[in-house]
Order: structure tokens, then C-alpha cells, then sequence
């Protein structure tokens, strides 16, 4: 269904009548389906390999059927944490900087979304026709690295999950950037990381603004609680900045 202004869609951080990236121009036939079944298997040898990632409440995260995961972000490499880490093959948005870098092709053979952060309006409607589709795809609510603590978070995931009357899981990343390392920090071999999953919030599809500003509220909620609630069981912290 083509989408209209009545769809209440986020509005993006910065106003743009039209983007040039391949975000911007994305469409849902451009996204290997199969990609996710390689690159899973890649996470999953980065978490457990390469790091030493304890993953908690998997079976929170259904094996069937449309799902959204909503993750905090404070590190460079809580894509591929948390893509390995889901049970599941798994579509993320991901920022298009990483698909224009020399390792690009990589990305877009994984079958991740790439986003116009001036205009995420297209990846949001691929994102929505997988969905349909009956698959899972992960949003950071943040939108970009920072504390993650999930005091601020874009409507996306929200407005994803109204739309397709989809659950959201909520997903706590830890490890990823230890307190006073810079936001670009990478994890050195067998470092130890924490990604926990928590109970999926069901969500019923149909709803304007006032919906979808009321489901944000649940998942930021969620959010914050399984975030602390990750920092007491694991003894790590969040960035201070």
C-alpha cells in the first residue's frame, strides 16, 4: 500500500525535500532475503569467537512471525553484537555511511536496510514491507551512539510496530563502549559484552500520532528498565558520556 501523509510517519531530524543517498533511494527488492542466513552465522562467531558476549532472554525473542528489536546504542559495533545475537536472521537499519565504505558490499549482501539519516522515510517503508512479510527487523530507537541509556528515542520503531501490528523486543547491549572509552572504541579479542532480550510488548496494529507517541512511551519504558536491569545483573556500566 503506498503510504500517504495520514500515515503519521516520524518525522526525520532534519528537514529534507530530497536526499541523494542510497538510503534515500532503497527500495524493498534491493534487500537480499538470504542474507541474513550468512551473516547470523558471522555475529554469532563474533560474539562468542571473537568476544566473549553472554546473551540473556533469547527465548523472549519469537523464532516465527514478524517481530521488531529495539536495542540501546552506545558502541560502533552494536550492529553485528546484536545481529548475532538474535536467534533469528535478522534485518537491521543501519546508518548508509557503512554501506559507501570499502566493506560496503558486505553490508548490502547481509541484507541490512541502509538509512538516509536525513530522510529515513524509504528504509522505514522496506523495513514495513518485510514486516509484512512476516520477518525480524531491528530499529535503535536512539538513532545514533550515545550514552544508551534510552532517555531520547526516535518514533520509527513505534510507528513500524502500529503500522504492521508488530512486537517489540526490547534489547540491552552492554560492553560495547566501557565507561571513558571514545565513541569510536572497537573491543579488543574476548572482551567481555552482555546483550539481554526482554518480554516482546504486543502492539495492535492501527493508530494515528496519539498511538504511536503511546507505544514509544511502552518501549522506552521497557527500554530503560531492561537496561538497568542488564547493568545489575552483569556489574557493567554505560558510558558517561
Amino acid at each position: 500500500m503506498t503510504p500517504t501523509a495520514d500515515d503519521d510517519a516520524p518525522t526525520p531530524a532534519v528537514s529534507a525535500p530530497r536526499a541523494s543517498g542510497r538510503g534515500a533511494t532503497v527500495r524493498a527488492e534491493d534487500i537480499h532475503r538470504w542474507g541474513p542466513g550468512w551473516s547470523r552465522r558471522v555475529g554469532w562467531f563474533l560474539d562468542h569467537v571473537w568476544w566473549n558476549t553472554r546473551v540473556v532472554g533469547a527465548e523472549h525473542v519469537p523464532r516465527t512471525g514478524r517481530v521488531l528489536i529495539a536495542p540501546n546504542h552506545t558502541g560502533v559495533v552494536d550492529g553485528p553484537v546484536a545481529h548475532g545475537a538474535v536467534p533469528r536472521g535478522s534485518y537491521f537499519l543501519v546508518k548508509e555511511e557503512f554501506f559507501t565504505s570499502r566493506l560496503g558490499f558486505l553490508m548490502t549482501w547481509a541484507g541490512q536496510i541502509p538509512v538516509d539519516r536525513r530522510n529515513g522515510r524509504p528504509a522505514l517503508e522496506v523495513a514495513r514491507t518485510l514486516l509484512e512479510e512476516d520477518r525480524c527487523v531491528g530499529v535503535f530507537p536512539e538513532g545514533t551512539r550515545g550514552r544508551g541509556d534510552v532517555t531520547a528515542a526516535r518514533a520509527g520503531v513505534a510507528w513500524l510496530a502500529v503500522r504492521t501490528g508488530t512486537p517489540v523486543v526490547p534489547c540491552a547491549i552492554l560492553g560495547t563502549r566501557p565507561p571513558g572509552a571514545a565513541r569510536g572504541h572497537v573491543p579488543g579479542p574476548r572482551s567481555r559484552l552482555w546483550v539481554q532480550f526482554g518480554e516482546p510488548i504486543p502492539v495492535e496494529r492501527g493508530g494515528g500520532r496519539t498511538r504511536i507517541a503511546e507505544v514509544m512511551a511502552d518501549v522506552q519504558a521497557a527500554m530503560v528498565g531492561l537496561v538497568a536491569d542488564a547493568q545489575e545483573r552483569s556489574g557493567m556500566r554505560l558510558p558517561s558520556e
